[in-house]
């Protein structure tokens, strides 16, 4: 299940992309099927780092990579071991909620980033994840949850003190919001409720099939109940600097 939209970041052959926080490697692995992309994963689970891995060998023994090479470590995303400007692109989904340093997170992604370079960052959205803050504390107490929630124009603030400018945003996951509720009811670690398998089911059965009711309704929902959003921006502000 992807949170962006690939499309929009242009990718070429050649170019070296950063997922920041790439968690078992979703967006790692779409980037990677980009032909000639070269691709490097950070996170800070160890868990993940080993997930994302065997995600990516799986698929360049199977012969699904574009070509590209790829590395993935076990880092802080506020220490980032790379030189300025070393990417050419870098993706941040559903990352900075969970960072208590949000400042030095975002200035690290910049850093790290060429000049007019894409960045896509997306966040939980606000009304839909303050739902879940209301329905269970323990959703966001657990060590490792969401420490804050975004305003848009919070985030927006954040990226471009940072040296980025938005270029589009976007809504994503209308369908998982209520999947999420539903789960905070009943404990959002629960998921033997028969409401929470039922519901997951079909959003397994929606991701396998993608059958043109739901994707349009998906899209009729993104802007009321999208469960994160999505803002592509490039590094620069609009004066060139």
């Amino acid at each position: 299940m992807l949170t962006v939209d690939f499309k929009k970041l242009g990718f070429a052959p050649g170019m070296v992309v950063l997922d920041a926080g790439c968690g078992g490697g979703r967006h790692l692995g779409e980037a990677f099927r980009y032909r000639g992309v070269n691709v490097v994963g950070i996170d800070l689970s160890g868990e993940n780092v080993v997930t994302a891995k065997n995600t990516l060998n799986i698929m360049q023994h199977e012969g699904e990579g574009g070509g590209g090479a790829w590395l993935v470590l076990r880092c802080d995303i506020t220490k980032l071991p790379f030189r300025e400007g070393a990417f050419d692109a870098v993706i941040c989904s559903e990352v900075l909620e969970h960072i208590p340093d949000d400042d030095t997170a975002t200035g690290e992604i910049m850093r790290v980033l060429k000049h007019d370079g894409p960045l896509v960052v997306s966040v939980p959205r606000y009304l839909p994840e303050r739902i879940c803050w209301a329905l269970s504390e323990a959703y966001h107490t657990e060590e490792g949850g969401h420490v804050r929630i975004y305003r848009r124009k919070e985030l927006m603030k954040l990226l471009e003190s940072a040296g980025a400018r938005c270029e589009a945003q976007g809504f994503a996951h209308a369908l998982h919001s209520p999947y999420w509720w539903l789960k905070c009811l009943v404990g959002h670690k629960n998921n033997d409720a028969w409401v929470v398998k039922t519901y997951h089911k079909f959003l397994v059965w929606d991701i396998i099939k993608k059958p043109w009711f739901t994707r349009m309704l998906d899209r009729v929902l993104n802007p009321l109940i999208a469960k994160s959003i999505v803002l592509y921006m490039k590094k620069g502000n609009h004066y060139g600097a």
